[in-house]
């Protein structure tokens, strides 16, 4: 299913050159990385990567959605922890990634977490973008 914008909120816009062992840059400039292979995968390391990148977007994006659906059940959420580990893999001639999140939510019990963590699921643009087309693992336990 395709999705269409009922209006655009906001666009981001960021240039990469020399593709893995590159450079990457918003157009504002707030997002400045050298961009290298990482060493599993053959690379030198010492800086970022593309799948760091989309993990940290996802579990920011995923906690606000959190944040959304705390407030539609009236749950505090802002003491959440939302982790991201993106993997990448060779899917037959192709590459590929799987998603994992593990979310925290503090002061809740296990039902409960679970519930905020499902309907985040929901709302995150993230979710809705890779949902069908890659591995998404959504694991919530609630925090002491």
């Amino acid at each position: 299913m395709t999705t269409t914008l009922d209006r655009v909120a906001y666009t981001a816009v960021a240039t990469a050159t020399g593709g893995r062992a590159g450079h990457a840059r918003s157009d504002d400039g707030t997002l400045d990385v050298d961009l290298r292979v990482p060493q599993e995968m053959g690379g030198p390391g010492g800086g970022t990567n593309p799948e760091q990148l989309f993990a940290a977007g996802y579990a920011a994006c995923f906690q606000g959605a959190l944040a959304v659906a705390g407030r539609r059940r009236k749950v505090d959420t802002s003491g959440s922890l939302v982790s991201c580990r993106v993997s990448i893999g060779p899917v037959g001639k192709a590459f590929g990634l799987a998603v994992e999140l593990d979310v925290e939510v503090p002061g809740v019990d296990a039902a409960t977490c679970e519930q905020l963590a499902a309907e985040a699921h929901e709302v995150c643009p993230y979710s809705n973008a890779t949902r069908g087309n890659i591995a998404v693992t959504v694991r919530a336990r609630p925090s002491a």
